[in-house]
């Protein structure tokens, strides 16, 4: 798997987003309604987030904090492409892309095989937060 594609992985629900970037959910929204980020939807409407997603919130807080404006913080960071470089299911299968399900099976082995290589250091916050995920 590429890591562009890792990247663009919608994995991160928005509680999570919030603790990575100390952004409030209002203002995750309010950068969503300005087209500066785009989370992929669940079927049931819930916001996902990928690691590109929440790299571009860190840097959205990093331009705020310098006085910049919604329209400037446009101008610098350009358009959002709606991570277009995820494929689809059909170009998944033809490129012979690994599923949902072994993706599940590769990060928890990553996070598992983190654990075993440095016991007796704290988890970063993004292991200790995918960790949930898995039991």
């Amino acid at each position: 798997m590429s890591d562009t594609l890792r990247r663009n992985l919608a994995l991160f629900p928005i509680g999570i987003v919030q603790k990575l970037t100390e952004l409030t959910a209002r203002q995750i929204r309010y950068y969503e309604q300005h087209e500066l980020i785009q989370p992929v939807r669940t079927e049931g409407n819930q916001r996902l987030f990928a690691f590109n997603d929440v790299e571009r919130l860190l840097e959205i807080k990093k331009l705020i904090d310098q006085g910049l404006n919604i329209s400037g913080i446009k101008r610098i960071l350009g358009p959002l492409e709606a991570h277009s470089d995820l494929p689809n299911k059909e170009e998944q299968e033809k490129t012979g892309e690994i599923s949902e399900q072994e993706l599940h099976d590769l990060l928890k082995q990553e996070l598992l095989t983190a654990r075993m290589n440095r016991p007796g250091v704290a988890n970063s916050l993004i292991q200790g937060e995918l960790s949930r995920f898995f039991h």
